[in-house]
């Protein structure tokens, strides 16, 4: 009787586990440190909310989230480092745009975004990026922008963190547009971009409201627009391109996190549980609402329906853009 008794409440255990979504298998999961690559450089805007992301989860789980930073090719070294990891959830990847952007950007990607990686949610949404000039530069506005690159066609230079990536094609898009010419100069990462514009080497970057806002703060850069379609309640004051008479100018980027293709669905789904958990506690909420950050934390389906979404709407706008793979 005792052990009727026992498989029985084993089996309701079972039970109440399968309504939680969780699989009796994740309780042995993690017993090790987890590693978080980030394919930009240091001090970036995924450091920015992926750093106290990994440590809220780090604390919930009991286990480290070591992040590693491997910058190169818009993204595409340490993605790729990603796809080839061992899929046993000791390995995740946090990136943004680049990843659905970069298929139709660069030739014979060394992965595929949709069967190489698992998608476990979609931390935040950005409310757009931010064209941004130095504080001492004679470009007050949009319009001064557009005028003066008409004067001088491809004088004036952007920063950009890889061929492809959100800061290139939000440019490129916006030359279109406003029928200007301006010139790409590559740098490894956001902070890169930024210390550019304010030693002078570049004229202008589009950055994201996570990195830019600061700058705006304290005076260093001066923001001329914002992509989305409202404003960013970090940074009120600066009108979006839809205000300032660009309506198609929409452009949002994301934040993530993925597991290799391969890598057992409890602990996909317990990860995404764990973020979910810790981007709803008032720390990481504070963390978002400085950031100009929206969080999602949607679950593994809803994030890969958004990717492939996105995929489709990349590969539209560079189309449109008339910029060729590489």
């Amino acid at each position: 009787m005792r052990k009727l008794l026992t498989i029985g409440r084993w089996a309701g255990a079972l039970g109440i586990l399968g309504l939680l979504g969780v699989s009796a298998g994740a309780s042995d999961y993690p017993t090790q440190t987890i590693k978080l690559i980030i394919p930009f450089g240091a001090g970036g805007p995924n450091d920015l909310i992926g750093r106290p992301l990994a440590q809220k989860v780090s604390e919930q789980i009991g286990q480290s989230i070591v992040i590693e930073n491997r910058p190169g090719a818009n993204g595409i070294i340490g993605t790729g480092a990603v796809a080839k990891a061992q899929p046993d959830g000791y390995t995740m990847l946090q990136t943004t745009g680049s990843f659905t952007a970069n298929p139709s950007m660069v030739k014979n990607l060394p992965y595929d975004v949709m069967a190489d990686f698992a998608p476990i949610t979609q931390i935040a949404e950005s409310y757009g990026l931010l064209l941004m000039v130095p504080s001492s530069s004679p470009i007050k506005s949009l319009k001064d922008l557009v005028e003066q690159a008409k004067k001088e066609p491809g004088k004036l230079n952007y920063a950009i963190t890889g061929f492809g990536n959100i800061t290139h094609v939000t440019v490129a898009f916006f030359e279109k547009l406003a029928d200007i010419r301006l010139t790409p100069v590559p740098y490894k990462g956001t902070a890169d971009s930024i210390t550019a514009m304010i030693s002078g080497q570049v004229d202008l970057a589009v950055v994201s409201t996570t990195a830019g806002a600061p700058y705006l703060a304290n005076g260093q850069l001066r923001a001329l627009g914002l992509t989305g379609r409202q404003r960013a309640p970090n940074v009120p004051d600066v009108p979006t391109f839809q205000e300032l008479g660009y309506p198609e100018m929409d452009l949002t980027g994301y934040y993530g996190w993925w597991f290799p293709a391969g890598t057992p669905a409890d602990r996909v789904n317990f990860m995404q549980q764990q973020a979910k958990k810790a981007l709803e506690t008032p720390e990481m909420q504070k963390v978002a609402a400085e950031s100009g950050l929206r969080i999602v934390a949607s679950t593994p389906e809803e994030f890969k329906a958004y990717l492939a979404k996105d995929l489709a709407f990349q590969a539209s706008v560079i189309k449109r853009i008339g910029l060729e793979p590489k």
